[in-house]
């Protein structure tokens, strides 16, 4: 009886045994049941915002405005007269279209000496423009230097034709021409063709330009014309005639 027990416990042993091993087993794979880790990020994925990198030559800052060239000459503008055309001081005088001929000057600040006497029982038959020495003088309109000459009264001076070679304007008792005034060198409305001073009879305590207007003749004489007054002119108080 005891030996059918044991032979039957050895049956069901190896039955269990069998069963056991015979079962269907479920492989793990490598890296599976594993603790949490940390997520791996892919390459290239998931990864912190860096700041944009800007390709070259895009998204720039505006570049600065080039700075403005101040005086700058016109294509073919003569070496040494001023041709910046002066905004400070420079006044157009209305009607005649005129510029004031003293940087600085306004027409408020003219005072009319057309019919003041002068020595040998001469009239003025111009206006004196008082000005700090060396003040520059314009000119009052486009035109032509026509005559260059140092005179005994009017010292250094500059006679100026206008294209039509209507007008003759006289500019008198200056400091010293601009660089590279010449006769017969074409000039423009503003352009500096001088400096005040008191070469001449004038006065070294009153320095000024002394301004005339002739109406020229048909022979076109630098100086020879009929004078007209240039203080309503430069004023804006009427045209030319």
């Amino acid at each position: 009886m005891l030996t059918r027990l044991l032979a039957l416990g050895v049956v069901i042993g190896v039955a269990g045994w069998w069963l056991l091993a015979s079962g269907p087993t479920t492989a793990v794979e490598p890296g599976t049941a594993r603790l949490e880790t940390s997520h791996r990020v892919e390459p290239g994925s998931a990864r912190l915002e860096t700041p944009h990198r800007v390709a070259p030559g895009s998204a720039r800052l505006p570049a600065s405005p080039e700075p403005p060239t101040i005086g700058r000459a016109e294509p073919g503008a003569t070496a040494g007269i001023t041709q910046g055309r002066p905004t400070a001081g420079a006044t157009a005088a209305g009607p005649s279209g005129l510029l004031l001929p003293v940087q600085g000057i306004t027409p408020t600040q003219l005072q009319d000496t057309f019919t003041d006497a002068r020595s040998q029982g001469r009239v003025h038959d111009a206006i004196d423009i008082l000005a700090a020495e060396g003040t520059p003088v314009l000119a009052v309109a486009d035109g032509t230097i026509e005559k260059l000459f140092d005179s005994e009264r009017g010292g250094l001076t500059v006679y100026q034709f206008e294209p039509g070679g209507t007008y003759c304007y006289y500019y008198a008792h200056l400091q010293r021409y601009a660089d590279g005034l010449a006769e017969k060198r074409a000039v423009r409305r503003g352009d500096v063709i001088g400096y005040v001073g008191h070469t001449g009879n004038a006065s070294p305590d009153a320095p000024h330009l002394h301004f005339e207007i002739h109406r020229l003749g048909p022979e076109k004489q630098w100086w020879k014309g009929e004078s007209l007054n240039p203080y309503p002119l430069l004023r804006g108080e009427q045209a030319l005639p």
